[in-house]
């Protein structure tokens, strides 16, 4: 028997514990919007517009239905027919200040159940980093505590949900990464429930380990209308491969989730121009040509 109401309770406790971490850096609060759907189930959205952040949002739902959408049995078609339960905390933030990266995380639960099947489940998540001027110690950082939490289940587990991560967060339109990647998983299940749970809690307690020192050495960092207008201009490659390829999106928006808390990803302010080209030897061109492109950074 899979425990739900015990994902639940960590995941609602996650979110409280991520939201309690950036209002204590940031200074504002969370405005929090409940919500429920029509077809079963509902959650709960934090929004916050602060003077480090922004725009964020940290995010949980757990929906429900007795029939999952296409999203969901594309890529599995013997799930047909198939209820199912999905629970997750989702966050994104973006700063104002474009020395500190937009960031994503997420943790995430799925099970689906037919008469007289043993039921099929499985975790997801990860975290990545989109930054605009990046700094190479920092990048190190991101994937070290990447690589730290996943070393006690096995050696192989960081090259490989590295190796997710670079090919998720790509824009295939764009020949281009969305940033520098970290670690991203799908079903995740071989290991055990009790394992792949206890993997999902260090993925969330590892977020805040590698992204509150970041915010910390960059928040007092000057900028100038022309950096804010790339930050500006790279957000628009974040709202691209959100609304083409993201497969959390086309669930949340096809199993009738609630398109405003689905969508508060996408940064508040984008800029889009035409042709751009980074300037040689400039601090942007050193973003698409020596960060972006995928590595090893630890």
């Amino acid at each position: 028997m899979i425990p739900i109401s015990d994902i639940k309770t960590y995941f609602t406790t996650l979110q409280d514990k991520l939201c309690t971490a950036i209002t204590d850096i940031d200074g504002e609060n969370f405005i929090q919007d409940d919500w429920t759907r029509e077809l079963g189930g509902g959650g709960r959205t934090r929004i916050i517009k602060g003077k480090i952040i922004e725009q964020g949002g940290v995010n949980f739902s757990h929906i429900y239905g007795d029939t999952l959408p296409q999203a969901a049995t594309l890529a599995r078609p013997e799930l047909a027919g198939c209820s199912f339960q999905a629970l997750g905390v989702s966050l994104v933030l973006h700063p104002h200040n474009p020395f500190i990266p937009t960031t994503h995380m997420n943790v995430r639960f799925f099970i689906a159940e037919k008469l007289r099947c043993a039921p099929t489940w499985w975790f997801g998540g990860g975290f990545d980093l989109s930054p605009y001027y990046p700094n190479r110690e920092e990048c190190i950082h991101w994937h070290h505590t990447a690589k730290t939490l996943c070393e006690p289940y096995g050696t192989n587990v960081y090259p490989h949900f590295k190796k997710n991560c670079d090919d998720y967060f790509y824009l295939k339109h764009r020949n281009e990464a969305r940033g520098i990647g970290g670690i991203f998983f799908d079903d995740l299940n071989e290991w055990g429930f009790e394992s792949c749970f206890s993997f999902i809690k260090a993925v969330g307690e590892g977020f805040l380990t590698a992204y509150l020192p970041i915010i910390n050495k960059n928040k007092q960092r000057t900028y100038t209308p022309a950096q804010k207008d790339f930050q500006c201009y790279r957000r628009g490659r974040y709202v691209e491969f959100n609304l083409l390829y993201d497969r959390g999106t086309l669930f949340g928006l096809q199993s009738g989730g609630r398109t405003e808390s689905i969508l508060m990803s996408l940064p508040p302010v984008v800029h889009w121009c035409y042709q751009w080209q980074a300037q040689a030897n400039s601090p942007e061109a050193a973003l698409i040509n020596e960060y972006l492109p995928a590595q090893d950074w630890v």
